[in-house]
């Protein structure tokens, strides 16, 4: 099992102060035995602050030892193919089998905030990403030599991935023989047809010899259900907000249960939580449970969007030493 975090910033916190608490995170969930710890890019929206993974990756590799560090993701549509180039290449030669890249084709903003980013419509369209990513892939390998070098990027080439909600990137990771994660903590419907598409297409490649299929998942542990529901209440609130165009930090827990939800708000937060993890232990290790014996997933990857840092860091602490070992597929 991995990690992936989003340095949510909390209502009364500040964006300093929610990267210290990731940084914390990446330490603790190293000691517990997680496989990877993934940052996410994000842009304009007040309750995240990983908005540049590489120089969040950078420093959280320099305040961890062994636990792979990675891009989850960086989206593509944002920057040149060369910047990434250099950025996650420079992260390789200073860590060198550590570095994870995982790849985007949304741009994880408004268009109205990608346009600011890339400065032109100009890649920002599904049809330009295969292009893109292929000219990516070959600042790292040289095999289609042009006139640039990427200096950092030519020879230190991070583990690449590609990332999707939908079946356009799962058939792509498929052709390519790429690994390849689905975001099912926000597009579960997608879950299953996705898998099934980066399988029927997988080719095997330089990259791997079979399909590797990692699923995220939204994953709030505690003590007993009704903590872990109270402890998902901010999460709950923030992302309803967030699509109905009011991005705000994360609220507290007693701010997020006297929010008064209408019915259609219900309804969107009750969608939201199918198919994902929340509730004690032995609540979560069934749900877990489901979720491979569903998927299939090779690796599973859990996202903890709680308020305080100590929550987010139990969550994880009684995953690894409750929940993990008794996960399995069932028959």
């Amino acid at each position: 099992m991995s990690v992936l975090d989003l340095a949510p910033v909390a209502t009364d916190a500040s964006v300093g102060e929610a990267l210290r608490h990731t940084t914390e995170l990446a330490r603790r969930t190293e000691e517990l035995g997680y496989r990877r710890f993934w940052v996410a890019e994000h842009h304009n929206m007040p309750a995240i602050a990983s908005s540049a993974p590489a120089v969040l990756l950078a420093h959280l590799a320099a305040n961890t030892t062994t636990i792979r560090l990675g891009s989850g993701g960086v989206m593509l549509p944002n920057h040149a193919p060369l910047v990434v180039a250099e950025q996650f290449g420079t992260l390789e030669a200073l860590h060198p089998g550590r570095i994870d890249l995982g790849i985007g084709r949304a741009p994880g903003t408004d268009q109205m905030t990608a346009l600011a980013l890339r400065r032109t419509m100009e890649g920002l369209s599904a049809e330009g990403f295969p292009r893109e990513l292929a000219d990516l892939m070959n600042y790292f390998s040289g095999e289609d030599p042009g006139p640039i070098t990427a200096t950092p990027g030519l020879g230190q080439s991070p583990a690449v991935w590609l990332l999707g909600s939908s079946g356009f990137s799962a058939q792509l990771a498929g052709l390519l023989g790429l690994p390849f994660s689905f975001a099912h903590h926000f597009s579960a419907q997608h879950t299953l047809p996705a898998l099934a598409l980066y399988r029927q297409h997988f080719r095997p490649s330089r990259f791997l010899d079979k399909p590797y299929a990692m699923v995220a998942v939204n994953a709030v542990c505690a003590e007993t259900d009704e903590r872990a529901e109270w402890l998902a209440g901010p999460s709950s609130l923030s992302f309803l907000k967030l699509r109905s165009g009011r991005p705000e930090p994360l609220a507290s827990p007693e701010d997020a249960a006297a929010y008064p939800y209408n019915e259609l708000e219900r309804e969107f937060v009750r969608q939201r939580r199918e198919g994902q993890a929340m509730g004690s232990p032995e609540t979560v290790r069934r749900q877990l449970t489901g979720l491979l014996t569903r998927t299939g997933a090779d690796e599973l990857m859990l996202t903890t969007m709680v308020y305080d840092v100590e929550d987010r860091v139990r969550s994880y602490e009684l995953i690894a030493e409750k929940v993990a070992g008794g996960l399995g597929r069932n028959a």
